[in-house]
């Protein structure tokens, strides 16, 4: 993790730094950015808007790091009405879930109930559905909650980091499953003894992730914007005998709109990530640490400028 998104996860813990985002007017450029909407209807409104221009959705509730079972359910609940406005009008989406939104550090079990019940739910509709890797503590949780619904949901999507040290080692204990994975480079602040630092090996390892990917997955989600890693993955399709319908690339809300179009209209088949809800904060905070440009937009929305 560089100096620099370590310097901005610190700030973003500062309860006076939240403070200023969460209730100033001036940071609500920034947060339109990359965020659709508070509400669910503003998620709708946004995926309907990619789909005119030939873009998928990921609709993802804000919020994570439920501490009861009653916040839980209430999640639970949250995603299904989401999966019914999906099916009300159309949108084409797919839905992603943090484990610890549904209480998985409380209460695995119940997590799995819940999220197979939203998984029943997109399945009912033929709406694809994902679940988001969170801070390593969540990991081998995650993974064990994949495993243990992926029998029963085939199409399930399951979301690793390149930068932890581990992941090559997690899907090679997978490989039997040929799991369908969401390949992302991680965005939470981690030690250097479990996490890559250096964007040069991240990179690498991404690269090498991605080969894995075509070799023992099933239909990979390449989620990245470097363009580099992106015609990586063409090359690599192309060298495992796959067409672009067989793979997608995922990009976020708000970032690379032009690439977002352009690969579409090559017949890419491209996704991109719409989060929405009260909760947004510390999503936000991400996007900006990943990306100097990122912060450079937020200053000035707080200017005003």
């Amino acid at each position: 993790m560089g100096l620099f998104t370590r310097a901005v996860m610190t700030a973003a813990d500062h309860p006076k730094v939240e403070s200023l985002v969460t209730r100033g007017r001036l940071a609500r450029p920034v947060v339109q950015r990359f965020v659709a909407g508070e509400d669910l209807e503003d998620a709708i409104q946004a995926i309907k808007d990619l789909n005119s221009r030939g873009v998928g959705g990921i609709l993802d509730l804000l919020g994570e790091g439920v501490e009861n079972p009653e916040g839980a359910i209430q999640a639970r609940d949250d995603y299904l009405a989401s999966v019914l406005r999906i099916e009300e009008t159309g949108i084409d989406t797919t839905v992603t879930i943090k484990p610890s939104q549904l209480g998985v550090s409380f209460d695995k079990a119940g997590c799995i109930d819940h999220l197979r019940a939203i998984a029943a739910a997109t399945r009912r509709i033929k709406v694809g559905i994902e679940i988001d890797m969170e801070q390593s503590r969540f990991v081998s949780d995650t993974i064990e909650v994949y495993r243990t619904l992926q029998p029963e949901f085939g199409d399930l999507r399951l979301a690793v980091q390149a930068y932890m040290r581990r992941t090559p080692a997690d899907l090679q204990a997978m490989a039997e499953l040929r799991p369908r994975v969401r390949l992302i480079k991680g965005a939470y602040e981690e030690p250097e003894a479990i996490a890559l630092q250096k964007r040069s090996e991240i990179t690498a390892q991404y690269a090498h992730l991605i080969e894995w990917l075509f070799d023992h997955g099933t239909d990979p989600g390449i989620a990245t914007h470097d363009e580099a890693l992106i015609e990586h993955a063409r090359a690599t399709a192309e060298r495992a005998g796959a067409t672009s319908g067989d793979y997608e690339i995922q990009m976020l809300y708000g970032i690379r709109r032009d690439l977002q179009t352009r690969l579409a209209r090559e017949g890419f088949r491209v996704r991109v990530y719409v989060p929405f809800g009260s909760a947004w904060y510390p999503y936000l905070m991400r996007r900006i640490g990943e990306r100097p440009a990122n912060l450079r937009f937020f200053l000035r929305a707080l200017a005003g400028r």
